[in-house]
């Protein structure tokens, strides 16, 4: 590595710092304002709402406006080399743009593979704490309220709940049935069901079990029976930011659940895994663009150029929620709403490439 690319790895990556720093700041004097009010009310502790939220909550938000920071980062310290004519040197000395890009690159990829083991493992820990936090002391307490609820929960067996009452973690009307193609073999009805958490198995009470072979049909029933079932108190808890908490394993085995279940909102589990996975590729498609930009000194001035970077990004988060908002509603591949974003953005960066003058 050159002299010239750690001084200007060394500039990129202690403004990214910086700018991460002010705006993370910022967002946490705006986020304490709105919920101080809630804190007093729940009477949460001074040490829980340092440790256990804005300790978490400060990594939760650095990443997650990591790509556009980048960008800004970029923009700013590029945007003041050229003020300073410091550009026009470098490439008069004859280095070329593409060469002159190389340090950047280099300051993305260190973050961009920072950002996604991140994302993927440390940042959902911390948000299992904070998340936790919100609920308890933010938060109404939690009350499940679904009706007529239909699950499977295993090759050919599918559970229905009538309701439940995760106070108390029982369901009401409860059966289970096994079926074989299009006929039903086994039905199991019974008027509750209620989780023992010292044995991790469901209790149905008061059951009768139907059985079915052929044209022979047999009835049992009971009064009280254990149980095991791939069905947990768990699934009927508060899904609020759920899937911030889970690492990339644990979002995989989730979706893979909620697909052996046949359940709904399953895109948004894949927008969050996807829009993780894409992260490291937009930091670097926004840092090329940044460089481009504002590489050429400009009459108006460093702050036209930030100016200019602000309402980029501004685009570029607006493209990535309308994407978003649209494969939610299930009108778009999950993965085609992360990456439509960072592919016009990438054409966007050739096109400013070929045109911008330097």
């Amino acid at each position: 590595m050159k002299l010239l690319d750690q001084y200007i790895l060394k500039r990129f990556l202690l403004t990214y710092l910086f700018v991460v720093l002010v705006i993370v700041l910022v967002v946490c004097v705006i986020d304490y304002t709105e919920k101080v009010d809630d804190f007093y009310k729940h009477n949460a502790p001074t040490s829980k709402i340092i440790f256990d939220y804005y300790l978490n909550f400060i990594p939760y938000w650095a990443n997650y406006i990591s790509p556009l920071m980048v960008f800004i980062a970029t923009v700013f310290m590029t945007s003041r080399l050229a003020a300073k004519s410091e550009i026009i040197a470098i490439l008069s000395s004859g280095i070329s743009f593409i060469r002159l890009m190389v340090p950047y690159f280099m300051g993305a990829v260190i973050l961009g593979v920072a950002t996604y083991f991140l994302v993927g493992w440390v940042v959902p820990k911390a948000n299992r704490t904070r998340i936790a936090f919100e609920l308890k002391y933010t938060k109404d307490p939690y009350t499940y309220s679904g009706r007529n609820i239909h699950l499977k929960v295993g090759p050919n067996v599918y559970a229905y709940l009538e309701s439940y009452n995760n106070q108390t973690n029982t369901g009401y009307k409860f059966t289970l049935e096994q079926v074989q193609g299009n006929q039903l073999r086994r039905k199991l009805s019974s008027d509750r069901i209620e989780w023992s958490p010292q044995k991790k198995k469901w209790t149905v009470y008061d059951y009768n079990i139907r059985t079915i072979n052929g044209l022979q049909e047999s009835l049992s029933n009971g009064t009280k029976v254990d149980t095991l079932l791939n069905l947990y108190p768990s699934d009927f808890d508060s899904d609020y930011s759920l899937f911030e908490t889970f690492t990339f394993p644990e979002l995989d085995n989730y979706i893979d659940l909620l697909r052996s279940r046949g359940a709904d909102g399953i895109e948004t589990y894949l927008l969050e895994k996807y829009s993780r996975q894409t992260r490291p590729f937009a930091i670097i498609i926004l840092t090329a663009i940044g460089v481009i930009m504002s590489a050429r000194k400009s009459r108006r001035g460093v702050g036209w150029q930030v100016a200019l970077g602000f309402m980029l990004a501004f685009v570029y988060l607006l493209f990535f929620m309308m994407a978003k908002g649209i494969a939610e509603s299930g009108n778009m591949s999950p993965i085609l709403a992360v990456w439509l974003p960072n592919l016009i953005f990438a054409g966007i960066g050739l096109l400013l490439y070929h045109t911008i003058p330097r």
